[in-house]
């Protein structure tokens, strides 16, 4: 299947063209606040990829088995 534009719900990187939710947030900074167990607000417009960002957050957290 062809790649196209995702304007509904999380992105696939798979069928969906997507920029990398690493290039998007500064990682380091993140990463050092879940490892404090401290809270983060993730504040953006709407369809902008909080949630395909969440979600691959969620797959590499769980892959570091943590």
């Amino acid at each position: 299947m062809e790649k196209f534009f995702n304007t509904a719900g999380p992105n696939k990187s798979d069928i969906h063209y997507t920029l990398l939710p690493k290039d998007r947030i500064n990682w380091p900074e993140l990463s050092g606040l879940i490892g404090a167990q401290k809270y983060f607000i993730l504040h953006a417009p709407r369809q902008t990829g909080k949630t395909s960002l969440l979600i691959n957050l969620m797959h590499f957290i769980n892959g570091q088995g943590q």
